[in-house]
């Protein structure tokens, strides 16, 4: 990989393996994404998922896409088809659902990038392995059953693979990360809300410095 080129991510399997923790972020204001991004580069966290929660994010995708190439930019909370295609168009190298639906998954299909589909079920898991997907986000992680949930799942579904997000922490992340179904976590708290209205963007390369060495 040559200066200023970002990690090569084709399928989701990739994406599980870009980082120990996908930092997942809310942004309200846009010009707030750019040093966001390289404050998390600074900390080794070359991956970032801007949540599609507030008028701001789109463009907040768009400005690091153009601005940052060296970080990998994707889109969350991606709850309907015009979701995918606007983010795609935006410049997101990669789609987060929260849960799934026929036209959701068909429309993150159209745009070619890779994805990770929500799962909280057995069945959930299951009809997406069907369709040929095996790496997925496993949300909300805490409240659907968290470790032990993931631990009881991995015997009759060995082939799948998750990223827990919803309700983990720092200290949480460990037990997630150390069960073999596991390739990764989300977490917001590398980007505090407080910290990014402030632009202590110093805080949050520390926190993606720490998140960098879990793995």
């Amino acid at each position: 990989m040559t200066n200023g080129d970002s990690p090569r991510v084709t399928t989701g399997a990739d994406l599980l393996a870009l980082s120990p923790v996908i930092p997942v972020v809310v942004v309200d204001d846009a010009d707030h994404a750019v040093p966001l991004a390289q404050a998390l580069l600074r900390g080794g966290v070359r991956v970032i998922e801007l949540t599609l929660r507030t008028p701001a994010a789109l463009a907040a995708i768009e400005n690091v896409a153009r601005e940052v190439p060296e970080i990998v930019i994707g889109a969350g909370t991606v709850t309907a088809p015009e979701h995918a295609e606007q983010a795609a168009k935006a410049g997101a190298a990669f789609l987060v659902t929260p849960g799934t639906t026929d036209r959701v998954l068909d429309a993150a299909d159209a745009t070619g990038l890779p994805y990770l589909p929500g799962a909280a079920t057995v069945s959930e898991a299951l009809r997406l392995s069907e369709r040929g997907l095996d790496a997925l986000k496993f949300f909300p992680a805490e409240a659907a059953g968290g470790v032990d949930y993931l631990k009881s799942i991995g015997g009759p579904v060995p082939h799948v693979r998750f990223c827990p997000t919803g309700g983990i922490t720092p200290q949480t992340a460990p037990n997630y990360l150390a069960l073999p179904n596991v390739g990764c976590v989300g977490g917001s708290w590398l980007a505090p809300k407080d910290a990014l209205k402030a632009g202590d963007w110093d805080r949050i390369e520390t926190l993606a410095r720490e998140a960098a060495q879990l793995g």
